[in-house]
């Protein structure tokens, strides 16, 4: 265990993006693409280290070329690779299309994918109690022994500082898909605040009407729900009521990324003791920034970026 509390700590996906440099044609006509550190959680220790936040991600990558450009990312962005383990398989490889303003497939590579393989005795439970806020997905449940590990995880959490879950449901990484929903809700009970949008919200609640869902959250035992619906903005419920955050319009060139920036952000304004409104309203922001550029990873904005950008669509109000 380090000497110092990570003040977020993340676990699950990391990967490389590749991603077509042509926005709005298919896979089979692009003609160059470019490289990045991927995977949502890894995003999301990612865009808190811009806001200056001490973290680090538990994950593992393959001993091959993708798990050296991960590693190297991993340093270029502040993020601590104390936990970033090698082991079978290959780094997966992501795929995506960009069809703007809200088109964007995904295409996974991620068979026997390394972080997937990581089990409980490869954690370091003294450094996941004592983390500030740890951020866990619904995607690190999908396969053992990963689901294991993070259940174990999540247990070791409990009653201690911010437990996020990000609900974070790709259908095609579950076998069957339906698996997804008993998971997800167990992975809640040992949760402080959940985050997803509304289609994962669904899956893990039966709940498609945002603030239904965010209520059944804090039924089933969360501090916190945070739904978000894109172009209509964001809805968070927590004991002292509602706070709904309008969209920041913006030119999306691709969205795949705006939720990890969101959820950094999320993480940034939850320590630093933020009103709930002040919290989300600058995690929306981050997240729009985002959704202005091709990448993900390299395109979490720092904290003067978005307040820049609250201040200019404050302005057009």
């Amino acid at each position: 265990m380090t000497a110092t509390p990570y003040e977020v700590l993340t676990m699950g996906r990391v990967g490389v993006d590749v991603y077509p440099e042509q926005v709005g044609v298919g896979l089979d006509e692009v003609e160059t693409f470019r490289s990045y550190l991927g995977g949502s959680p890894t995003n999301v220790a990612v865009a808190a280290a811009r806001h200056g936040r001490r973290t680090a991600t538990i994950t593992r990558v393959g001993a091959d070329p993708f798990g050296r450009l991960v590693r190297r990312a991993f340093a270029r962005y502040g993020v601590d690779d104390v936990y970033l383990s090698e082991g079978p398989g290959q780094t997966p490889v992501t795929f995506c299309e960009m069809f703007p303003p809200d088109r964007f497939p995904i295409y996974f590579y991620r068979s026997a994918a390394p972080d997937l393989t990581i089990t409980a005795d490869d954690l370091d439970f003294p450094a996941v109690a004592a983390a500030h806020v740890f951020w866990a997905t619904v995607t690190g449940l999908s396969a053992e022994p990963s689901r294991s590990a993070t259940m174990a995880a999540l247990r070791a959490r409990t009653g201690n500082g911010r437990t996020i879950l990000d609900l974070d449901y790709r259908p095609t990484l579950w076998s069957p898909p339906e698996q997804a929903h008993r998971h997800a809700r167990e992975a809640m009970s040992h949760a402080d605040v959940v985050v997803g949008n509304i289609d994962e919200f669904d899956m893990a609640l039966g709940a498609r009407d945002p603030k239904a869902a965010a209520q059944a959250a804090l039924d089933a035992g969360v501090r916190l729900a945070v739904v978000k619906r894109g172009p209509e903005g964001v809805l968070a419920l927590d004991a002292d009521g509602a706070v709904e955050v309008p969209p920041v319009h913006v030119e999306v060139v691709n969205g795949l990324g705006a939720g990890d920036a969101f959820g950094g952000a999320l993480c940034h304004g939850l320590l630093a003791g933020w009103s709930l409104e002040r919290t989300v309203r600058f995690a929306n922001a981050a997240g729009a920034i985002v959704a202005t550029q091709i990448a993900c990873s390299e395109a979490m904005p720092t904290s003067p970026e978005v307040e820049r950008l609250l201040a200019e669509s404050s302005g057009e109000r």
